[in-house]
């Protein structure tokens, strides 16, 4: 059976983190060990309760996925132990800056909107990327009508910053 990560294991580094992702990873826990992991731990019981544990298969599906549970709430508690909240409100609001929303022209005419964020907060789909992605760490610290330079496998992209919106903090 393989064990390939999705991502890698950075449990132990320091790291940045929005004040909605650290608030994300505190509830995520406290599902897992308020709702989730009791639930598992009573069908547990339950599948334990009705004979050969051995041929059961309830048994065993609910001992991986408790064993599963108590993995990320190690793994939640480490991360919340070493991220850094960032909170501060950016010295210049028209550079981009961990927590930005970038908006870029590429050299194609297409645009695209970016909000930089921690490894631990990526999401494809909301276009959260990492501000130690190549993305993110061309845009770091530029500003509206910089231009940008990004190599990619498919080969180099150009594009200009036309929009930097910082949120607000405190």
């Amino acid at each position: 059976m393989s064990r390939r990560r999705t991502r890698p294991d950075t449990s132990g580094k320091p790291g940045y983190i929005t004040p909605d992702g650290y608030r994300r990873f505190e509830e995520e826990a406290d599902r897992l060990w308020n709702v989730d992991r009791p639930k598992m731990a009573k069908a547990v019981q339950v599948a334990a309760a009705e004979g050969d544990r051995s041929e059961n298969a309830e048994y065993q599906y609910s001992k991986q996925r408790l064993a599963a549970i108590d993995r990320r709430l190690r793994f939640l508690g480490r991360r919340l132990k070493v991220l850094t909240i960032v909170d501060e409100k950016p010295p210049d609001g028209g550079k981009v800056y961990f927590g930005s929303w970038v908006t870029i022209e590429t050299n194609d005419g297409s645009t695209q909107t970016y909000r930089i964020v921690g490894p631990d907060e990526i999401d494809a789909d909301k276009k959260w990327i990492s501000m130690d992605s190549p993305v993110g760490r061309s845009l770091l610290s530029r500003e509206v009508g910089d231009e940008i330079t990004v190599r990619r496998p498919k080969g180099k992209v150009t594009g200009e910053i036309i929009a930097v919106r910082n949120i607000e903090r405190n």
